[in-house]
């Protein structure tokens, strides 16, 4: 009688605990500020500045050409979780996201969820994007419907047990993409916030210039101080203002529009692909995110992610 009270007791603490694990792990949803900010019309033009802010192009463009306005997807991105591969994002309807409402949209950048309710794998850095204001993302949109429909489709990611079960991210998103808003910044001028959010936002440095821990998530109190890229090749380094000690603010806005650091060599391999992005936004841009890396921290840099209210 007691063995069989135990194991219906085990049982019902097992339910309860998938039950749990359920709720939490369901993909979320905009909420209804944020789902009427992006239903707005979008502003082209200003999308293009968050396009080359956020680096669409450096993921997203098409294999074997360098325009990084064809998004037709398809480039393998290898990482000790898995290889994935980067998806058409172009507006073709059938292979990209031509078919895609501006929510739809914004539920994938902000939330990483896919317009089916699927949890997206955080190669897609949305846990950066979720700073990203509503206004941003419906911009984002807005450009990246003029952008020229590439047809074709990126094969299947391969992802490793456990994260092969897409429900698990869920949790996952728990952990290390909560909704923590940007602290207080007393003090601080409109160039500098302005800094905080590109690097820290569409910019998503952290996500290359950041270690991560065994389940692949960013090491909050060494944000910024360098880690390796998420394919696991090159050394992202230092980029707080103790990595930059020796660097000006103008040689880190030079840096950022050419690619020549101060001991004259060249950024190679993804920052190349970077520069590129950085350097088609204003001049102010620049400045800004130098601004903020010369006096940042790794335990001022916050550690989490918000979707953000206009």
């Amino acid at each position: 009688m007691k063995n069989a009270l135990f194991v219906v007791v085990a049982m019902a603490v097992a339910a309860g605990l998938l039950a749990a694990g359920w709720y939490a792990s369901a993909p979320q949803h905009l909420n209804r500020a944020a789902a009427a900010a992006v239903g707005a019309p979008g502003d082209a033009a200003a999308g293009r500045i968050v396009f080359f802010a956020s680096g669409c192009g450096s993921c997203h463009m098409s294999p074997g050409q360098s325009d990084l306005l064809r998004i037709g997807g398809g480039r393998p991105i290898q990482t000790s979780f898995g290889v994935f591969y980067a998806p058409n994002i172009s507006p073709d309807v059938t292979d990209g996201i031509g078919a895609w409402s501006a929510q739809d949209f914004a539920r994938a950048v902000l939330l990483g969820v896919s317009p089916t309710g699927q949890h997206y794998y955080p190669v897609f850095p949305y846990s950066s994007y979720r700073r990203m204001t509503p206004t941003d993302v419906r911009d984002l949109y807005a450009f990246i419907r003029t952008l020229p429909a590439v047809s074709g489709r990126a094969p299947p990611g391969a992802p490793l047990l456990p994260y092969s079960i897409r429900r698990s991210i869920g949790l996952w998103k728990r952990l290390y993409a909560g909704a923590r808003p940007f602290p207080d910044a007393p003090g601080r001028d409109a160039a500098w916030r302005l800094g905080r959010y590109l690097v820290e936002g569409p910019g998503h440095c952290a996500e290359c210039h950041s270690p991560r821990d065994i389940l692949g998530g960013l090491v909050a109190h060494r944000r910024l101080t360098g880690g390796r890229s998420p394919n696991g090749g090159s050394f992202a380094p230092d980029i707080t203002a103790a990595g930059l000690k020796n660097w000006t603010t103008a040689q880190i806005a030079e840096a950022l529009r050419t690619g020549a650091t101060p001991r004259g060599d060249m950024f190679e391999g993804l920052m190349a692909i970077v520069v590129r992005n950085l350097g088609e936004l204003p001049d102010s841009y620049r400045d800004a995110i130098a601004e903020y890396l010369k006096t940042v921290g790794a335990e001022d840099a916050p550690s989490g992610g918000v979707a953000r209210q206009d």
